[in-house]
């Protein structure tokens, strides 16, 4: 065998090793035994939780929201009584 033969060769087996090997992989992860049959109750249960949390943690938000809104009327009420008499909620 020549050189460039041989070179070709073993190019054309790592070529083939390297398109190969994903699908092997592939294939064995599909052959497998999987143990994770109760993994989607488990992840449609975490899903649930953080949904709730969220719910929970906007409405808490909110609450924030409407305390700070009732906060700046408050000390508006007591800075500025004389313009907020008049109407002026503007700068000036």
């Amino acid at each position: 065998m020549r050189a460039e033969e041989v070179f070709l060769s073993v190019l054309a087996m790592a070529g083939f090793a390297l398109l190969a090997f994903p699908l092997v992989r592939a294939i064995a992860e599909r052959i497998r035994p999987r143990a994770d049959v109760g993994i989607k109750d488990e992840v449609m249960g975490l899903r649930e939780d953080l949904l709730t949390e969220l719910r929970d943690m906007r409405r808490e938000v909110a609450e924030l929201g409407e305390r700070v809104d009732f906060t700046e009327r408050l000390l508006a009420r007591h800075r500025d009584p004389e313009r907020l008499a008049r109407g002026g909620g503007g700068d000036g």
